[in-house]
C-alpha cells in the first residue's frame, strides 16, 4: 500500500504526522512511502532525511491526495484535500468528529474510510497509540515555560545577601496528562503549586508530584467516561469558582486545561477573578480553541487585561513540533500496524480499538 504524507495547512501548524524514523520502520515492514516535498521542515526533518529512510518525495500534495492508499496527517483535512483523495483510501488523522459533522459528510460524499486518533479509546493495549495524551504531555510542560518567560518573577525561593525571594505560586485547574506535566515541570522550577480537579480520585497523583489539591466537593452531574469528564453542572462549576477564586487572587500563574469532548470548555476563571489577581500575573488558558477556560482570553493571541497576562496559544504542541511530530508519529505508526498489514487493512469491525476509531467506511458513517 502507498502511504501518503502531506504538509499540514493548518494555521500554527508545524507538526508532520509522520517522521524519518517511522518511514523507515513503515518502508521495513513493506509499505511504500510518498512524502510531500518540504512537509517535515517546519520540524526540523530535511527532505534528504525523508529519501534516507527510504521515503519518495512529491512537490504537488495533489498527486498524493489522488494516489495515495492511506492519508496520514495530525490536523482534519480540507474539504478540498478530502475532495481530491480517491474512493476507497483511508485516512487517519485528529477529526474532532463530534463537533466536526460537516468534515464526516465530506468524508462519505467523496466514499473513503476515516479513523479519527482522537476517538482511539483509552485502554491499555492502546497506549502506545494515545496521541492525545502524548501531545497533551508535551503542551503541559511548554505551558509552564511559556508563562515562566511571561511573568517577571522567578520560580524558586531564593536567599541573597540582598534579601529573600518568595516563591511563585502556580495554580492548575486539571489534574489530567497537561496538568500532571505542568505540574511536575512548575515544581521543578521550584514554584509552590496549587491544583484544582472535579474528579477526586487525582488527589494522590496531583500530592505525588508535590502540588497541593484544592478539593471541591462533588456532586451527580459530574459524568466520566473512559478517564475524562464528560458532563458537569453549571451549580457545580460556581461552587467550585467560589472555592477557588481566593487562590487564583493569591496566584502569580494560572494555567487551565478543562476540555469537555464535545463540548464547549467550561468557564473557570472568570473575569472578574482576573481582576482580582496581582498586576503582572499571567494566565495560560490550554482550552482556548474550543471555547476557553478563561471568560476573556483571545485564541492565538496574547492580551494584557486588567494587568495581567493571558496567554490563548490553540496549538501548544505545535511549538516544539521535534518532539511533538516524533511523538505522534511513532502514536500513528501503531495505530496503522494495528489496522493493516502491507496487504491491506484487516477490517475487524468489532474489535474495540477499530470500531471506536473508525468514523466512516467506504462512504458510510458509523457513528451516530
Amino acid at each position: 500500500m502507498l502511504i501518503g504524507i502531506t504538509t499540514e495547512t493548518k494555521a500554527y501548524e508545524k507538526r508532520v504526522a509522520v517522521t524519518p524514523d517511522v518511514t523507515a520502520q513503515l518502508v521495513k515492514a513493506g509499505f511504500d512511502v510518498c512524502i510531500q516535498s518540504g512537509a517535515g521542515m517546519n520540524s526540523y526533518f530535511s527532505d534528504d532525511s525523508y529519501i534516507n529512510a527510504g521515503g519518495k518525495l512529491e512537490a504537488d500534495a495533489n498527486k498524493i491526495y489522488q494516489t495515495a492508499d492511506v492519508i496520514l496527517k495530525v490536523n482534519a483535512p480540507t474539504d478540498a484535500e478530502i475532495a481530491q483523495m480517491k474512493k476507497g483510501a483511508v485516512l487517519i488523522s485528529f477529526m474532532w468528529a463530534g463537533t466536526n459533522p460537516a468534515l464526516v459528510e465530506s468524508c462519505v460524499k467523496q466514499g473513503i474510510t476515516a479513523f479519527s486518533v482522537d476517538a482511539i479509546p483509552r485502554i491499555s493495549r492502546a497506549q502506545k497509540m494515545d496521541a492525545l495524551s502524548s501531545q497533551a504531555n508535551l503542551a503541559g510542560y511548554k505551558s509552564v515555560i511559556l508563562a515562566a518567560n511571561t511573568l517577571g518573577k522567578i520560580f524558586p525561593l531564593l536567599m541573597t545577601a540582598a534579601g529573600t525571594i518568595k516563591p511563585s505560586k502556580v495554580v492548575i485547574f486539571g489534574a489530567g496528562v497537561a496538568g500532571l506535566q505542568a505540574i511536575a515541570t512548575a515544581k521543578r522550577l521550584g514554584a509552590i503549586v496549587e491544583v484544582t480537579d472535579i474528579r477526586p480520585e487525582t488527589k494522590e497523583q496531583v500530592e505525588s508530584l508535590g502540588g497541593k489539591f484544592i478539593q471541591v466537593k462533588g456532586d451527580d452531574s459530574i459524568k466520566i467516561e473512559g478517564g475524562y469528564v464528560k458532563g458537569v453542572s453549571d451549580e457545580f462549576l460556581k461552587n467550585q469558582q467560589e472555592l477557588v477564586a481566593k487562590h487564583v487572587s493569591e496566584a502569580d500563574i494560572v494555567i487551565t486545561t478543562a476540555l469537555i469532548p464535545g463540548r464547549k470548555a467550561p468557564v473557570l476563571v472568570t473575569e472578574d477573578m482576573v481582576k482580582s489577581m496581582r498586576l503582572g500575573s499571567v494566565i495560560v488558558d490550554m482550552a482556548v480553541e474550543q471555547g476557553g477556560n478563561c471568560a476573556i482570553s483571545e485564541v492565538n493571541a496574547t492580551v494584557v487585561k486588567h494587568g495581567v497576562t493571558i496567554i490563548g496559544e490553540s496549538n501548544i504542541p505545535s511549538l516544539l513540533p521535534f518532539n511533538a511530530s516524533d511523538l505522534y508519529a511513532k502514536n500513528i505508526q501503531t495505530f496503522l500496524l494495528h489496522l493493516a498489514s502491507k496487504d491491506g487493512f484487516k477490517w475487524e469491525m468489532e474489535e474495540e480499538i477499530t470500531k471506536g476509531s473508525l468514523i466512516v467506511h467506504e462512504g458510510k458513517k458509523m457513528i451516530a
